[in-house]
């Protein structure tokens, strides 16, 4: 199983492929470098398999090589980052209580 995350930014989401296969995305609202992410959708047939994990923890990472930061409404986005850490300083200092960050 092949997977790759990539910006599809004429929709406004990051999209994860299986096999070449759209399994999901991740949309966003981008105002300057601040990435509001409302919504995470997998489709059923690649449920349970980790896809979700993996497309916002891939999305995170391309918003923190852009510097971005982060204010992540959809609620699973704050629990990838409980998970990892590393991204928590893509939220703003001001803005963590509010995803229980």
């Amino acid at each position: 199983m092949t997977t790759e995350i990539h910006d599809n930014a004429l929709d406004s989401r990051f999209e994860i492929t299986v096999d070449g296969e759209l399994a999901g995305y991740v949309d966003y609202r981008k105002h300057g470098d601040e990435y509001a992410l409302p919504h995470t959708r997998v489709y059923p047939q690649f449920e349970g398999q980790g896809i979700g994990g993996q497309l916002v923890a891939g999305a995170l990472s391309e918003i923190a090589a852009r510097g971005g930061t982060v204010l992540p409404y959809c609620p699973f986005v704050p629990k990838v980052i409980r998970d990892n850490p590393e991204f928590r300083e893509l939220v703003p200092a001001d803005q963590r209580s509010t995803f229980g960050l």
